[in-house]
């Protein structure tokens, strides 16, 4: 498997390096040779208002599926342990259920309580909303984000009349999602 640790506004040095990829590698070894690739992103928050300035992101690349993780922490070997553990039960989850789809005799929790100590609750849907899509452009969608508080809105793009979604990321800015 291919791993590639880089840095943002940080420099990597080899005892990080060497950290990042035992952590990420025992997780990866979950996998086996489904993998194809890794890439570990470590940064460092420039803002001293934020706590947690050291985060570190993980991004795997599989046949046919990504996998991320992402944990902030304000230690940098805490925050790569942190994204190794959610990275792992992720991984877990992913290869619980390609192992049900292959094999189709037990079910997803059967086989999550197999593979790990603790067995994880399986989310469900328990709310469901209808809202009416109207047709806007993209800075009515932010306003209208703005307005209601919520991190993304759905709504009809008056250009394409396409349905889109708008998303607010963790840097601040917004994002759109657009059907092809």
């Amino acid at each position: 498997m291919k791993m590639i640790v880089k840095g943002r506004h940080m420099e990597i040095t080899p005892a990080i390096r060497e950290y990042a990829e035992e952590k990420i590698g025992r997780t990866a070894k979950i996998l086996d040779h489904m993998i194809m690739s890794a890439e570990v992103e470590l940064q460092v928050e420039k803002n001293p208002s934020i706590q947690n300035g050291h985060v570190a992101e993980v991004t795997v690349y599989t046949k046919g599926h990504v996998i991320r993780a992402r944990e902030a922490s304000s230690d940098m070997y805490a925050a790569i342990d942190l994204v190794s553990e959610k990275l792992e039960r992720q991984v877990r989850k992913y290869k619980t259920k390609i192992i049900d789809r292959h094999t189709k005799a037990a079910p997803i929790a059967e086989i999550t309580a197999a593979l790990s100590e603790e067995p994880e609750r399986e989310p469900e849907i328990v709310k469901t909303k209808v809202l009416e899509v109207k047709p806007m452009s993209a800075e009515e969608a932010i306003l209208q984000l703005e307005l209601l508080g919520h991190d993304f809105f759905v709504f009809s793009s008056a250009e394409t009349e396409e349905i889109n979604v708008l998303y607010r990321r963790t840097d601040g800015d917004y994002g759109l999602i657009e059907p092809r």
